[in-house]
Protein backbone atom coordinates (compact mmCIF):
# COMPACT_ATOMS: atom_id res chain seq x y z
CA UNK A 1 0.00 0.00 0.00
CA UNK A 2 1.24 3.47 -0.90
CA UNK A 3 0.74 6.39 1.48
CA UNK A 4 0.68 9.94 0.19
CA UNK A 5 1.40 12.95 2.38
CA UNK A 6 0.22 16.44 1.47
CA UNK A 7 1.38 19.69 2.99
CA UNK A 8 -1.58 22.06 2.99
CA UNK A 9 -1.93 25.51 4.47
CA UNK A 10 -4.31 25.44 7.43
CA UNK A 11 -6.67 27.95 5.82
CA UNK A 12 -7.05 25.72 2.73
CA UNK A 13 -8.15 22.62 4.63
CA UNK A 14 -11.62 24.01 5.37
CA UNK A 15 -12.12 24.92 1.73
CA UNK A 16 -11.11 21.50 0.42
CA UNK A 17 -13.55 19.38 2.39
CA UNK A 18 -17.01 19.65 3.84
CA UNK A 19 -17.28 20.07 7.57
CA UNK A 20 -17.24 16.75 9.34
CA UNK A 21 -15.72 14.87 6.38
CA UNK A 22 -12.36 13.16 6.55
CA UNK A 23 -9.85 15.07 4.43
CA UNK A 24 -7.98 11.87 3.56
CA UNK A 25 -11.17 10.31 2.20
CA UNK A 26 -12.01 13.50 0.30
CA UNK A 27 -8.56 13.49 -1.30
CA UNK A 28 -8.83 9.80 -2.21
CA UNK A 29 -12.25 10.36 -3.79
CA UNK A 30 -10.99 13.35 -5.78
CA UNK A 31 -7.98 11.40 -7.05
CA UNK A 32 -10.12 8.39 -7.95
CA UNK A 33 -12.82 10.50 -9.66
CA UNK A 34 -10.18 12.24 -11.76
CA UNK A 35 -8.69 8.88 -12.79
CA UNK A 36 -12.17 7.63 -13.73
CA UNK A 37 -13.07 10.78 -15.69
CA UNK A 38 -9.87 10.52 -17.70
CA UNK A 39 -10.38 6.79 -18.34
CA UNK A 40 -7.31 5.71 -16.38
CA UNK A 41 -9.45 3.37 -14.26
CA UNK A 42 -12.70 1.51 -14.93
CA UNK A 43 -15.95 1.71 -13.01
CA UNK A 44 -15.11 -1.63 -11.42
CA UNK A 45 -11.71 -0.35 -10.31
CA UNK A 46 -13.34 2.80 -8.92
CA UNK A 47 -15.75 0.67 -6.89
CA UNK A 48 -12.88 -1.39 -5.54
CA UNK A 49 -10.71 1.62 -4.73
CA UNK A 50 -13.48 3.44 -2.88
CA UNK A 51 -15.09 0.30 -1.43
CA UNK A 52 -18.41 1.00 -3.16
CA UNK A 53 -20.35 -2.29 -3.09
CA UNK A 54 -22.58 -1.97 -6.17
CA UNK A 55 -22.91 -0.29 -9.55
CA UNK A 56 -26.14 1.30 -8.32
CA UNK A 57 -24.31 2.96 -5.42
CA UNK A 58 -21.48 3.97 -7.77
CA UNK A 59 -23.99 5.69 -10.06
CA UNK A 60 -25.30 7.66 -7.06
CA UNK A 61 -21.77 8.56 -5.96
CA UNK A 62 -20.85 9.76 -9.44
CA UNK A 63 -24.05 11.78 -9.74
CA UNK A 64 -23.39 13.37 -6.36
CA UNK A 65 -19.95 14.44 -7.60
CA UNK A 66 -21.18 15.73 -10.97
CA UNK A 67 -19.59 12.95 -13.00
CA UNK A 68 -21.59 11.92 -16.06
CA UNK A 69 -22.33 8.22 -16.27
CA UNK A 70 -20.55 6.32 -18.99
CA UNK A 71 -23.30 4.90 -21.15
CA UNK A 72 -22.13 3.59 -24.48
CA UNK A 73 -24.05 2.68 -27.61
CA UNK A 74 -23.31 -0.95 -26.76
CA UNK A 75 -24.93 -0.47 -23.33
CA UNK A 76 -27.98 1.10 -24.99
CA UNK A 77 -28.32 -1.71 -27.53
CA UNK A 78 -27.84 -4.42 -24.89
CA UNK A 79 -30.52 -2.90 -22.66
CA UNK A 80 -32.83 -2.46 -25.65
CA UNK A 81 -32.43 -6.12 -26.59
CA UNK A 82 -33.04 -7.16 -22.98
CA UNK A 83 -36.14 -5.01 -22.52
CA UNK A 84 -37.72 -5.58 -25.97
CA UNK A 85 -39.40 -8.88 -25.03
CA UNK A 86 -40.72 -7.36 -21.80
CA UNK A 87 -42.09 -4.27 -23.55
CA UNK A 88 -43.64 -6.42 -26.28
CA UNK A 89 -45.31 -8.65 -23.71
CA UNK A 90 -46.64 -5.68 -21.76
CA UNK A 91 -47.95 -4.08 -24.94
CA UNK A 92 -49.75 -7.25 -26.00
CA UNK A 93 -51.43 -7.47 -22.57
CA UNK A 94 -52.53 -3.83 -22.49
CA UNK A 95 -56.27 -3.29 -22.93
CA UNK A 96 -57.33 -1.83 -26.26
CA UNK A 97 -58.36 1.78 -25.67
CA UNK A 98 -59.52 2.48 -29.20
Amino acid sequence: MVKIWLDLPDNAVGQLTEEGRDLSRTALEALAIDAYRTNRITAHQLCTLLEIPSRYELDGFLKQHGVPLEYSVDDFEREGATSAPIVGEATSRAPDRG
